[in-house]
C-alpha cells in the first residue's frame, strides 16, 4: 500500500507542473544515446506519447551525426568539421539526406507511432518549411543557414493533432539544388522560435554544460556563456548547442534547456519535477523568464 501511495504522490507532485505547460508547444531536439540506444528510444518515445496524453504538444527535431558518419566512412568519403559544424560535400549531401529523410525520420516516427502518439515525418524540404542558403558564402559546402521557417505549416500540424518529427534538411531556392544540411541544434532553435515554443530542449550524452572542473553549470545568459566560450570552457560541439540556446532565449523562447538524453525519463525529470535536470538558458533581464514563478507553482 506505501507503495502505492507513493506512486499517487508522484503524480500529484506532478500536477503543478502539468498545469503550466498545459497546452504550450515544446521544441525537442533528439539526439545521442537517446537516439541510439534501443532501451532509451523506447523511454524516449514513452514520453513524448504522455507529454501528449497530458495537452502538452511536443515538435521533434533530430539529428543523425553519428550514423551519418559512420555511413560516410563505410562509402570512404571524407568529414570535415569546423566549430562543430559539419563541411557538407555534394557526395555528402546525398548520404546526409538518405540518413536523415530516409532512415532516422522514418524510424523515429514509426516508433512514436508504435507507442500511441500520431506522429509525421517531414524534412524542412516539406512545403519548404526550412529555407536556406549557404554558410559563409559557401565555405562549408551545402552545409547552410537558415533564412526562413514555415512556422504556420508546423502549427497546422499540430493543430491537426499530430506531433511532427522533422529532419533538418533545408530548401534551395533553385530546382535543381540538392538542398541544405542544416545543424540540428540550430534548426531546433530556429523552429522554436517560428511556433512560439515555451521551451526548447536539447538532449545531449552529458549532463549539461560544465565547467573547468567538470561541475554542472545549471544556469547561464548571453554574458557568461561569452566568458566561458573566450576561456575555452565551451568548446567544439557545445558551441551550436549553447548559441542555439542563447539564440532561441533572446527571440521569444522562454527558456532553453541542455539534458542528458543517457538518463531515463529526462524530459519527464526536466518538465515534471522542481528540481529540473541539466543547464537552462534564460535571460536575466527578463521579468517573464519565470525563476521564482516556476518555484512558486512547483511547491
Amino acid at each position: 500500500m506505501e507503495k502505492k501511495q507513493h506512486k499517487v504522490q508522484t503524480l500529484l507532485d506532478a500536477i503543478p507542473h502539468i498545469k503550466k505547460f498545459y497546452g504550450k508547444t515544446i521544441v525537442i531536439k533528439y539526439g545521442g544515446s537517446a537516439q541510439t540506444s534501443p532501451e532509451l528510444k523506447d523511454k524516449f518515445a514513452e514520453d513524448i506519447v504522455l507529454l501528449s496524453l497530458v495537452g502538452i504538444k511536443p515538435v521533434i527535431v533530430h539529428g543523425g551525426g553519428a550514423r551519418i558518419s559512420e555511413l560516410l566512412n563505410k562509402l570512404e568519403i571524407h568529414s570535415e568539421f569546423i566549430d562543430g559544424h559539419r563541411v557538407t560535400s555534394e557526395d555528402t549531401m546525398r548520404v546526409v539526406e538518405m540518413v536523415l529523410s530516409g532512415e532516422i525520420n522514418k524510424n523515429i516516427t514509426s516508433l512514436l507511432n508504435f507507442h500511441g502518439a500520431k506522429a509525421i515525418g517531414i524534412s524542412g524540404k516539406d512545403s519548404a518549411i526550412i529555407k536556406a542558403q549557404p554558410k559563409d558564402n559557401g565555405k562549408f559546402g551545402y552545409t547552410g543557414v537558415i533564412t526562413e521557417v514555415n512556422g504556420n505549416m508546423i502549427n497546422n500540424l499540430i493543430k491537426e493533432g499530430f506531433i511532427p518529427v522533422i529532419a533538418p534538411i533545408a530548401d534551395s531556392a533553385s530546382p535543381n539544388h540538392p538542398g541544405y544540411n542544416i545543424n540540428a541544434d540550430v534548426a531546433a532553435s530556429k523552429i522554436a522560435q517560428a511556433i512560439n515554443a515555451q521551451k526548447v530542449l536539447f538532449l545531449t550524452d552529458t549532463v549539461g554544460v560544465l565547467d573547468k572542473e567538470g561541475k554542472l553549470l545549471n544556469s547561464l545568459d548571453k554574458d557568461d556563456v561569452q566568458r566561458y566560450k573566450d576561456d575555452g570552457t565551451i568548446a567544439g560541439g557545445m558551441i551550436p548547442k549553447v548559441d542555439s540556446c542563447i539564440d532561441a532565449i533572446y527571440n521569444g523562447v522562454n527558456k532553453a534547456h541542455i539534458i542528458d538524453g543517457r538518463v531515463e525519463h529526462s524530459i519527464l525529470l526536466e518538465l515534471f519535477t522542481s528540481d529540473g535536470v541539466g543547464t537552462q538558458f534564460l535571460r536575466k533581464d527578463n521579468p517573464n523568464n519565470g525563476i521564482d514563478m516556476e518555484k512558486l507553482l512547483s511547491e
